[in-house]
């Protein structure tokens, strides 16, 4: 037996009695340059579906990138034992056959970040869908390779620190215009600190020399564009802060009853049908995030169409340029490999973290999360582990927790104080509406925010379909001094109101079920009358309509003034004995229902209808009018009688 190595790309079976030698590691190659050294090889031994084993793995890492057979088929290291290697296949991995190579790249999954990546879109291990077009048509490919972000466009850098000036990791030291919404801002590499000893203005590329920093060791590092992070790994930030500002949706469900914080968490659950993705396509066209990061995992490929025909179309009202040039999307539809949506989920999250910590304040929308554990079950279960509740992994709940916890206000690296923030909001699909699943009850442990989807709302048109009865939000007490100081002290107490409200209009609703309106007393009879007019007046938004998709929180605040204002002057007529139908008037309530549909700069009208109410429904008028229909009444009885005994 021959002590040489074998020359062959397969590697050979190990001698009994020897150890064969660890194989080098390729130096890390240059930001920006693509790599090609062989760091480890191994050979398939077992293929099923989108999981592959490989033996002869011995030296590579958790988590490192594998190039799979001559196809080069992208996949991620996600278990380890002795020399054998689980690899989860983000392609189709139809046609290997045992025996195939596996060749390790030495790196985890990253992901570039650069001037270019705004406004593209790309698939679940940020490959851009545009150039894997070009290349290969309607269809992905296998094993396709393309640059996720142009080396070749050069960018006008504008620095804004200068030679001799000290920089730390995070610190911005110049700025490129990406488009005319997005300033892209150059940070200091991460690990990096040091002078500045050279820094040119001018056209570069992202691969390109734009600054050289001297370290405090006297080496030189050359900084570009071009960064690379791992996707699995948080990038890091000085503290973080407890959120004290909403996140503005322009819906007004959210904004007053049921608010999130920039930097918060948001779950919203509900069963087929009942608009998850229509709320969150709402949510990234209206909110006032800087930047919008839309990861559609496993959803059907025409939810993902409409945003791409909606988005490049749809002007944002804050400048006036298309939403789509602040939007990343993130496509891995349901007929992709079910791998890729673990992916698809840490590449979103980890740009997302790449502009907060550029001092933008970012949303990002993960359309679903059910969909990415039905993918951690099927791997599970593949891996041979031991189930959980429903079959999934016994860890569903941390992974969970991982992603969400990387979302936040914080402070960020770098000599400034400056700060940036992530709100993530998932939708969570539950089967057949069942809250009670796993995926559910794990996202409520973790999130602050609950908009619970009803399909009893959505099949009576009524949108956004949030269910207030079961709908929270644990950010409405922090929120409160912002409310009161910025919009009005009132804000705060009519969001209360309108809550007890509606929820002694549910309990009303069960006892007209069961005896019929007539056995209610007045007062309960404007309960409900109250209660509709927030529902139909106030709470449900026509998104189709230019001035009822998206309302301000000034109109917001006093639309629901206007309807409370009549609820507790109709309320004081009630307790001086007016009778109940002398306070309803459809005149008034017709106003009401239409100020949703008024331009911003008329909103001053609402005010003047609030300030009439007193003297509409004043017990003096009311009994006034009151004694008016009796007379009338008594007089239309008169004239009955005399036309009677006329007749006869």
């Amino acid at each position: 037996m021959s002590d040489k190595k074998a020359t062959t790309k397969a590697p050979v079976k190990k001698a009994p009695t020897k150890k064969a030698a660890p194989k080098t590691v390729a130096k890390k190659a240059p930001v920006g340059e693509k790599k090609t050294a062989k760091v480890d090889g191994g050979k398939i031994i077992k293929v099923s579906g989108p999981l592959i084993v490989a033996e002869n793995m011995g030296d590579v890492n958790m988590y490192d990138v594998v190039n799979v057979s001559k196809m080069r088929l992208v996949g991620e290291i996600i278990e380890l034992r002795e020399d054998r290697a689980s690899i989860q296949v983000y392609e189709e991995t139809s046609g290997l056959t045992i025996g195939e190579e596996v060749i390790s790249t030495g790196m985890p999954l990253s992901v570039e970040l650069a001037p270019g990546i705004m406004g593209g879109i790309y698939d679940g291990i940020a490959r851009p869908l545009d150039k894997i077009l070009e290349q290969s048509g309607d269809r992905i490919a296998r094993g396709i390779q393309v640059s996720p972000i142009d080396r070749k466009k050069k960018w006008d850098f504008v620095p804004k620190k200068k030679v001799g000036d000290k920089v730390v990791t995070g610190d911005i030291i110049g700025t490129v215009q990406e488009n005319e919404v997005v300033e892209h801002r150059i940070m200091v590499p991460h690990g990096v600190s040091g002078k500045i000893k050279k820094i040119t203005s001018g056209k570069f590329t992202i691969t390109e020399t734009i600054a050289e920093i001297t370290n405090d060791k006297g080496k030189t590092v050359e900084v570009q564009m071009l960064q690379k992070w791992p996707v699995r790994k948080g990038r890091p930030y000085k503290s973080k802060l407890s959120p004290s500002q909403p996140l503005i949706t322009g819906q007004r469900v959210m904004d007053t009853l049921f608010p999130i914080a920039k930097g918060g968490v948001a779950a919203i659950p509900g069963p087929f049908g009942s608009g998850k993705t229509v709320v969150q396509h709402q949510i990234a066209k209206w909110s006032d995030a800087e930047i919008v990061v839309y990861i559609g995992c496993g959803e059907r490929g025409n939810e993902m169409t409409d945003v791409l025909n909606e988005f490049p179309h749809l002007m944002d009202m804050r400048n006036g340029q298309p939403i789509m040039k602040r939007t990343i999307l993130i496509a891995n539809t349901s007929d992709m490999p079910v791998a890729a949506r673990e992916a698809s989920m840490y590449t979103g999250i980890t740009i997302a973290e790449y502009f907060r910590d550029q001092g933008y304040n970012v949303a990002i929308m993960a359309d679903s999360t059910s969909r990415w554990a039905e993918a951690l079950r099927e791997m599970s279960g593949r891996l041979e582990e031991l189930p959980g509740e429903e079959g999934y992994p016994a860890y569903l709940s941390s992974r969970l927790a991982e992603f969400y916890e990387r979302a936040g206000m914080v402070k960020i690296l770098g000599t400034e104080d400056r700060l940036g923030s992530i709100t993530a909001i998932g939708a969570v699909s539950p089967p057949g509406g069942d809250l009670s699943e796993p995926v559910s009850q794990g996202t409520l442990r973790i999130v602050k925010v609950f908009w619970g989807l009803s399909s009893a709302l959505a099949y009576k048109r009524h949108f956004p379909a949030i269910d207030w009865l079961i709908s929270y939000s644990l950010y409405s007490n922090k929120l409160e001094k912002w409310y009161d100081e910025e919009i009005s002290p009132a804000f705060h107490a009519n969001r209360i109101i309108a809550m007890k409200l509606l929820q002694e209009d549910s309990s009303l609703e069960e006892i007209v079920r069961l005896v019929g309106v007539d056995s209610l007393s007045d007062r309960d009879k404007l309960i409900m009358d109250t209660s509709k007019s927030i529902k139909e007046d106030f709470l449900h938004q026509n998104a189709f309509n230019d001035q009822d998709a998206y309302s301000t929180l000034k109109k917001q605040f006093k639309i629901l003034n206007a309807i409370l204002e009549y609820h507790r002057l109709a309320n004081i007529a009630l307790e001086s004995g007016v009778e109940y139908g002398c306070l309803v008037k459809p005149e008034l309530r017709s106003k009401i229902s239409r100020f949703r549909y008024l331009p911003e700069d008329e909103i001053g009208k609402i005010d003047e209808f609030t300030s009439t109410l007193k003297s509409e429904l004043s017990p003096e008028k009311s009994m006034d009018e009151d004694m008016d229909d009796v007379q009338l009444n008594l007089t239309d009885m008169s004239n009955l009688k005399a036309d009677h005994w006329d007749k006869k």
